[in-house]
């Protein structure tokens, strides 16, 4: 059970940090402090499935660090 939550657990933050790569940048930087970036900008359908899927392998990566930090350390 240790092992396969190590593996889910190094899986999970690989992913994590491909799928936060692939998230379109949505500020302007200090562009958008004069007031012209957009404030309601529409997100597409692929959008928001990268965001369901992001969200979801996060949960997976702090129920592991849980499961790994205070279970299996005893």
């Amino acid at each position: 059970m240790l092992t396969f939550t190590w593996i889910l657990q190094i899986v999970s933050a690989i992913l994590l940090v491909v799928l936060i790569l692939l998230h379109s940048p949505k500020g302007d930087g200090i562009a958008g402090m004069g007031g012209t970036s957009q404030i309601f900008a529409s997100q597409k359908s692929a959008e928001k499935g990268l965001n369901k899927l992001t969200g979801i392998i996060a949960g997976i990566f702090l129920v592991c660090t849980f499961l790994l930090g205070f279970i299996f350390t005893k």
